[in-house]
């Protein structure tokens, strides 16, 4: 596979004041590993110790004096280097890589941990999320087996480089015009990721971001470059949006039944992955009159940039990530805002969520050896395992609010942030501080741009409910009519109609819709009973709240597929069909993890969960264990078929 940035370092050639300002935008605990690699030398990761909680400093608590001790030391390191006085050092054994983990996380990892992490890592060039299941399948009988790939996005993208890379036919249906699925469908003023974009990448491409949270368009070039680099384009077909998939016991293949350009088109497969995205149906509000107002009336989801919002009174209907984002950027110029709010967020303060990476941590990236790789690491951890202690439940834990002492204590963290600049404002400071658990809806990221939108005098939050949308605007419960120029629906996803609309017919006629019954479920959310050689990525409960990229799961579920797929092959079989009983057992584990975390709270509205209250979203255990679970099929979960 051809490898991106990061994987092959660039000469050292500039000249020492470069060298130096560069080392000052360092991250001192990535740099401090870095160290192990260009001197050899273990001592700084057994003298130091790193603040690594919650929010803890970037550069770990590392005293200023000793941070200037390590750039000096990598100063020194890195000018031999570039002058031939020295050489880079053989790598560091396996006990010496642990103890750096160690180093980075402030604490001792257990074995189980240990093998994950230092696959994650990558030190070698080894590839963490390949399946070496699918390359012990001769060649021709993977040329045999044919796949249907449902979408073209993050996930999609990605099934189709691992199908090509296992020399696996396949042809991409996408109901869009180009590739990059939600960072194609939301283009709405404001919209960037919200996880750090050095984790939201895919592990065999790195790439230099230009912000630590990219904008949508960034994103967008980001996969359309990989869809083109990887030879993917040439097996999409656009403009064709699949509405019937049927499973032919007779063959053991898929009939599919799409539409293109208006036309009825067919495809048929041995096997279909289903990479459709679960944030991709916008959802209205459930009140009257919607599509009622005689003004332009618009999902954020599907912006519509032919209105001018200058000077016009706009109303915007849920604070949600969405409208979190393009609140800020359309205040900038509409006369009024009114948002309408059910229920605040809790709101995680980072200064750099808009800010570009300084000139210097682009040299560094790019020039220091192992550097990237240790900077990853940094942020994989603290985005993902290291926060799950502060959002699980303590079934001993009374106080309202909060599931247990220690998210009481994020709880109160995140608070003081919000009447740090709120605190002149008590009405607005009442409105803005929610009365469930941090994290039992999803968490928003800001560097202060929100809560100083909310206090200009030409934007309002209002929280009495909506009763209808009428010509002139909306209507609250109170009786109060507001009238508006614009409405604006930041009201999310149809997030629980996982598939939906496509309907997936399997064994005995089998409707997976009609089965599901609006309560999806999935083993490992992958595979269902009774719907063989159908995969999902991103399926029920592959989602996340605290803990890492929805990346990594991709990676994670298209690494078991092609194990799937490999069993089928090797026992010269049709197609692979989930057990009822491994489906159900694990389903079981998931409704209890997810009612023992923040987001299962009894009472927290959010759409996590379905209508009949279920978490059908999330995964509520550690990354460590999806990617145990997801290394290669048990051939016991599974019945072959001839």
């Amino acid at each position: 596979m051809t490898r991106g940035a990061f994987d092959h370092w660039q000469p050292i050639t500039d000249d020492d004041d470069t060298i130096r300002a560069a080392l000052e935008e360092a991250s001192i605990p990535a740099l401090i590993c870095t160290l192990v690699h260009l001197t050899g030398d273990v001592t700084p990761i057994r003298e130091i110790s790193l603040e690594t909680g919650f929010m803890a400093d970037p550069n770990g608590g590392v005293p200023a004096a000793t941070q200037s001790e390590i750039r000096e030391r990598a100063f020194d390191a890195l000018t031999a280097l570039r002058d031939g006085r020295a050489s880079l050092p053989p790598a560091p054994d396996d006990d010496t890589v642990r103890e750096m983990m160690d180093f980075l996380v402030g604490g001792e990892l257990g074995e189980d941990y240990l093998e994950f992490l230092q696959s994650e890592l990558s030190l070698r060039g080894e590839d963490p999320y390949g399946q070496p299941m699918i390359d012990e399948v001769p060649a021709e009988d993977r040329a045999g087996f044919e796949v249907i790939v449902i979408g073209s996005g993050m996930s999609g993208i990605l099934a189709a480089i691992r199908l090509k890379e296992a020399g696996i036919p396949f042809t991409v249906l996408e109901k869009n015009a180009d590739v990059g699925g939600t960072w194609y469908e939301n283009r709405y003023p404001g919209c960037r990721v919200d996880s750090p974009n050095h984790t939201y990448s895919y592990s065999f491409e790195p790439k230099d971001w230009p912000q630590h949270f990219s904008p949508q368009a960034v994103l967008l070039d980001y996969f359309d470059t990989i869809a083109t680099r990887y030879g993917i384009r040439e097996h999409i077909c656009f403009n064709t949006e699949v509405q019937r998939a049927a499973f032919d016991e007779a063959t053991g293949r898929w009939q599919i039944t799409a539409t293109r350009d208006g036309e009825t088109v067919r495809h048929d497969a041995n096997a279909v992955i289903a990479a459709v995205g679960q944030l991709n149906r916008p959802r209205f509000p459930d009140v009257s009159g919607v599509g009622s107002f005689d003004g332009p009336e618009f999902h954020s989801a599907r912006w519509e940039y032919e209105h001018d919002l200058t000077g016009k009174k706009v109303a915007v209907v849920g604070t949600g990530a969405s409208a979190f984002q393009f609140v800020p950027e359309i205040a900038k110029e509409a006369g009024s805002i009114a948002i309408f709010q059910r229920t605040p967020p809790w709101i995680v303060p980072n200064p750099d969520y808009h800010a570009s990476i300084p000139e210097g941590k682009h040299w560094l990236l790019n020039h220091v050896p192992w550097y990237a790789k240790w900077f990853r690491f940094l942020m994989f951890w603290r985005t993902s395992e290291g926060l799950l202690p502060f959002v699980k439940k303590d079934p001993s834990w009374n106080e309202a609010g909060s599931v247990s002492a220690e998210n009481d204590m994020l709880r109160q963290m995140l608070t003081e942030n919000i009447k740090a600049q709120l605190g002149d404002d008590p009405e607005l400071l009442e409105k803005c501080i929610p009365a469930y658990p941090p994290a039992g809806k999803r968490m928003l990221i800001d560097a202060g741009g929100w809560l100083e939108t909310l206090k200009q005098d030409h934007v309002q939050v209002l929280t009495d409910s909506i009763a209808e949308i009428n010509p002139g605007g909306i209507r609250t419960e109170d009786g109060v009519q507001h009238d508006f120029d614009v409405v604006i629906y930041g009201t999310g996803f149809h997030a629980s109609k996982i598939l939906w609309p496509i309907d997936f017919i399997g064994r005995d006629g089998k409707s997976l819709q009609a089965h599901w019954d609006g309560d999806p479920r999935a083993y490992l959310g992958i595979t269902t009973p009774g719907f063989p050689n159908l995969f999902m990525m991103y399926g029920p409960n592959t989602n996340i709240v605290v803990n890492g990229s929805i990346v990594f799961f991709s990676e994670c579920e298209i690494r078991y597929i092609l194990g799937c797929i490999a069993m089928v092959l090797e026992g010269g079989k049709k197609a692979i069909d989930c057990r009822q009983s491994v489906h159900d057992a694990f389903n079981e584990r998931i409704d209890e993890g997810n009612m023992n975390m923040a987001w299962g709270a009894p009472g927290v509205r959010s759409w996590y969960k379905n209508q009949k209250g279920r978490v059908t979203q999330n995964w509520p255990f550690s990354l460590r264990d999806f990617w145990a679970q997801t290394r290669a099929p048990d051939p016991a979960d599974f019945e072959l078929i001839d």
